[in-house]
């Protein structure tokens, strides 16, 4: 190993807990989260007195589903009494403001990679937030390098699906750190199991959402298309047509709508030449939460914000082309 890593920040992690600590990890379980949450465990398994990782979201995208699977990750469902059953409570790939179940706890030690909000400082005897890595995962890797722990087959396969989720295969984002990261754990990762999980994208009950999708995808504007699925018991579903869509040749970009527990979901994909998560704000904001990325984005408003006598597939329809009418005339001229 080598010694450039950290020891210190490690051996301040350490000295956070103690041998009678009965340790929590509540996570909103992601593919980053859960490998981070692994090498947490990991990490700290043998100076504490037990470890348990706890997702407060419920865990239904296939993928998900399929890397606690191969790679038997123990995972349980957050419950409400949970919150006063350990002694210590470590957050990873997260902030106390990212989850309302978050606020209230008091953590011991937080690991993350997002940016830091000034308008909710985090407050932990130990605080690691690097937001110029793409993913926790490469920060609990490090961890396990300072620390001289040498990753089981498993755990590796879990924090390279980690790294390889959170910067879109390197794609969306990531640096040096992450793609060595990557590439020390390749030594220990199971590239056979990492590919089960890679097409382990869809779920037999979808099957039919895609048949919707097919009868309704429609071209919206120039450049782009639009697809309306209906009614859905998840967002995931509609992530999962999205990301189908963009590996249609020719495709610019793409939203996929639907309606889960009385909000309006639209999930966008492009192929980044359009700044597709300015086109959602400019598009949906003032209806509710919008935005994102230049490739990937997402809206969401209450189905109560639509006038009588207007479905939802319409709704959405019109207001992806405000402003198509406009700039054709103004070409036209």
């Amino acid at each position: 190993m080598s010694p450039q890593y950290n020891t210190a920040l490690v051996e301040h992690f350490f000295a956070a807990f103690t041998r009678e600590d009965f340790c929590c990890l509540p996570i909103v379980a992601d593919p980053d989260a859960i490998a981070s949450a692994l090498a947490v465990k990991r990490l700290i398994a043998r100076r504490v007195a037990g470890v348990t990782i706890a997702a407060v979201n419920e865990i239904t995208r296939p993928d998900n589903l399929a890397m606690i699977r191969y790679l038997r990750i123990p995972i349980v469902s957050w419950k409400e009494e949970m919150h006063f059953a350990f002694h210590k409570y470590i957050l990873v790939d997260g902030q106390p403001h990212h989850h309302p179940v978050f606020r209230d706890i008091p953590f011991t030690a937080v690991i993350d990679h997002h940016p830091i909000v000034p308008e909710y400082p985090v407050h932990a005897a130990h605080v690691d937030i690097r937001p110029l890595f793409g993913a926790t995962s490469t920060i609990l890797t490090r961890y396990l390098q300072a620390a001289r722990i040498r990753p089981g087959c498993l755990l590796a396969t879990a924090l390279q699906y980690g790294i390889r989720t959170d910067t879109a295969a390197f794609e969306r984002s990531g640096d040096e750190a992450d793609l060595r990261a990557f590439q020390f754990l390749r030594t220990y990762a199971d590239s056979g199991l990492l590919r089960r999980i890679l097409r382990s994208e869809y779920l037999i009950d979808w099957l039919p959402m895609f048949s919707r999708a097919f009868s309704s995808f429609k071209a919206c504007g120039k450049k782009g298309y639009y697809a309306y699925v209906g009614k859905v018991h998840s967002s995931d579903i509609l992530v999962g047509i999205a990301d189908f869509f963009t590996r249609v040749h020719g495709l610019k970009w793409v939203a996929v709508c639907g309606v889960n527990e009385n909000m309006v979901i639209v999930i966008f994909r492009s192929d980044g030449i359009r700044d597709i998560g300015r086109f959602a704000a400019e598009r949906f904001q003032s209806l509710g939460s919008a935005g994102g990325h230049r490739r990937l984005a997402r809206a969401e408003f209450s189905l109560d914000l639509i006038p009588r006598g207007i479905g939802a597939q319409a709704f959405v329809l019109k207001r992806l082309l405000a402003g198509e009418h406009t700039k054709n005339a103004a070409a036209s001229t």
